[in-house]
């Protein structure tokens, strides 16, 4: 019943200064803003390519505050889309996960999953924005994988047979992408559990458990996005590893605490299960 990652939640101090950052760096446009009572934060709404980055300023005390308290900027929520959010809810309920709704939004705590707090919104088709075609993945630090991808099988509705077990030893991790609509889209929150707990990956699992650690966008040109993190003076490191030369990480220090992963459109497929797919443009 999930159908796209649509958007990602970050806490900010300055929605301003994130603002200008989301446009330098990803090409982004501002499409809206608002405030949120039920995270006591002012919201700035960036769509790059077709999705969303909502920049939340905290207004009063509540969840993004404790956020930039305890951790600082970066990944608030992972946000995902689906076509029949009421069903969804309904759901949701039926096992026993608890929500929140608010202005056509459902809020999950991550108490109520494998460590990622979620926001749920209807599917919206938008025109592309900037060089960034959309975003594809959320990566979700696990501790068992086959019991965070039964759960999210059995609470979100999604087909476990279309899931693909993923490995890596130079990021330390095992796992599953939990596809929500192969071939058609590479849509999927990544399940990793730590093998290596010296790499990056391992050492944030060391400090925050079961989160989230990071999202992937993809786009028709590297290049172009590399030209914005040269102009800026971002940090930023490209990928050399076999199958996966066409991409890039984007420090959170460059992006308000969050860490990017950019692959080139249908790259990802060479690691999804689906080689044949990973054919260059769109």
């Amino acid at each position: 019943m999930l159908t796209r990652v649509d958007r990602m939640q970050l806490a900010v101090r300055d929605r301003a200064a994130a603002e200008e950052t989301f446009r330098e760096l990803l090409g982004a446009q501002k499409v809206r803003e608002d405030r949120s009572e039920l995270l006591q934060a002012e919201r700035s709404v960036m769509q790059a390519g077709s999705s969303e980055f909502e920049l939340l300023e905290p207004s009063g005390d509540g969840p993004v505050r404790a956020q930039l308290e305890r951790w600082g900027e970066g990944i608030f929520a992972g946000g995902f889309a689906s076509n029949d959010l009421s069903a969804l809810c309904e759901r949701l309920s039926a096992h026993g996960v608890a929500w929140r709704e608010e202005g056509g939004q459902v809020y999950i705590e991550p108490e109520s999953t494998p460590g990622m707090r979620m926001v749920l919104s209807e599917q919206v088709e938008r025109s592309p924005v900037g060089p960034v075609r959309c975003l594809y993945e959320v990566t979700n630090i696990i501790d068992d994988h086959r019991e965070a991808a039964a759960f999210y099988a059995e609470a979100f509705g999604l087909d476990a047979a279309r899931f693909s077990p993923i490995e890596s030893d130079r990021y330390g991790y095992t796992g599953q992408l939990t596809l929500f609509d192969p071939p058609e889209r590479l849509d999927r929150i990544e399940l990793s559990q730590i093998t290596d707990p010296s790499q990056a990956m391992g050492r944030f699992a060391g400090k925050r458990g079961q989160s989230i650690y990071m999202c992937y966008v993809e786009t028709d040109d590297v290049a172009a996005i590399i030209e914005r993190l040269q102009r800026s003076e971002a940090r930023w490191a490209g990928r050399s590893d076999d199958p996966n030369p066409e991409g890039l990480f984007v420090h959170p220090s460059s992006l308000h605490g969050m860490l990017l992963g950019v692959s080139r459109t249908n790259l990802a497929w060479q690691w999804s299960g689906r080689p044949e797919l990973a054919r260059a443009g769109g």
